[in-house]
């Protein structure tokens, strides 16, 4: 049976009494942009750059550039700052490897997304966050439900609150993309790894 992920988020938000410091992957500007204003009536956020499946590697740092350019001009009613990483392509590439033909949505994306979810959840434990989670459940193109269960998975494993989510809710997706709009941000038409891009070419 399907979560309803976003209901249980605004119930965990409905019971704080304090503002929270939130580590938020976040996979591009524009996903980010709906999130971020979302969120930060509630938490400090923290945005962690975490994307080795971009390729080439000129395409990591502009949308990159995007995402911190979002971030400077964005008026955040708490803290908002940003987290960068290191270009790290061959961990993605060693993550998927033999899932180079799979389609699009299927087991190299379950990969890609434990990835980076892992990266955050282990990088929020290091520093002491109250939570991590991503942007990436805003995009209808992506399985909110899988996300979330391999972020529930990492809050296990790390020890550190999961923050659940389906942001895509509530025209979360439509508010994504007109903020993009009002920023100027620079959005791609791949998600981001090379084989997604030759699915696309061969349609």
């Amino acid at each position: 049976m399907k979560i309803n992920y976003q209901k249980e988020l605004e119930k965990i938000i409905a019971n704080l009494t304090t503002v929270p410091n939130l580590l938020l992957h976040s996979c591009c500007g524009p996903c980010s942009s709906h999130v971020i204003s979302y969120l930060t009536k509630y938490f400090n956020i923290t945005v962690f750059y975490y994307n080795p499946n971009i390729e080439p590697q000129e395409e990591y740092e502009k949308r990159k550039k995007e995402q911190i350019r979002f971030i400077q001009e964005f008026k955040s009613l708490n803290k908002l700052d940003y987290l960068d990483c290191d270009y790290d392509n061959a961990s993605f590439k060693k993550a998927v490897k033999g899932l180079e033909n799979e389609v699009e949505g299927g087991a190299r994306c379950n990969k890609c997304f434990y990835l980076r979810l892992a990266a955050t959840g282990k990088k929020a434990r290091e520093l002491n966050y109250d939570y991590f989670t991503t942007t990436l459940t805003v995009s209808p193109h992506k399985n909110s439900q899988k996300i979330n269960e391999i972020g529930l998975i990492l809050a296990k494993k790390y020890q550190i609150p999961y923050l659940v989510s389906d942001f895509k809710k509530n025209d979360g997706y439509k508010k994504s993309i007109e903020l993009a709009k009002q920023y100027n941000l620079y959005r791609q038409n791949y998600c981001g790894c090379s084989y997604q891009r030759k699915e696309q070419v061969h349609e």
